[in-house]
């Protein structure tokens, strides 16, 4: 079992799709309200709610589907400096700055081929 989550692990950018998961659930949670509240509170809060979906939906598809990794990098650091002016300063900082972090990783990541291995010499 451990073997095969390793596995799956390596073979997807799996901690910056966890950073983008992050990024957009704490970008997501600090406007949420009751609805009432919500409401009251206008447009302010619809882009922060967006802007976090987004990024998760940004990072599982990281995780499921990694040969959209380049679109999904691109998209999770452009929302994570969109949040820094629409969102509470994209989450006290906190969520923006995992965002970057995170589609940075997503975007940077190569998958390993398994010929490309050097062969050990005695």
């Amino acid at each position: 079992m451990l073997l095969t989550w390793r596995r799956w692990r390596r073979g997807r950018p799996f901690w910056g799709g966890l950073a983008a998961v992050l990024a957009g659930a704490e970008i997501c949670a600090l406007p949420l309200a009751p609805l009432k509240i919500m409401l009251q509170q206008g447009i302010a809060g619809i882009p922060s709610v967006l802007m976090g979906l987004v990024m998760i939906v940004m990072g599982l598809s990281a995780w499921f589907a990694p040969h959209y990794r380049g679109l999904a990098g691109v998209l999770t650091v452009l929302c994570a400096a969109a949040a820094l002016v629409m969102s509470n300063l994209g989450g006290f900082l906190i969520g923006t700055v995992l965002g970057i972090l995170g589609g940075s990783m997503i975007f940077a990541w190569q998958p390993v081929v398994v010929g490309d291995q050097p062969a050990l010499s005695k």
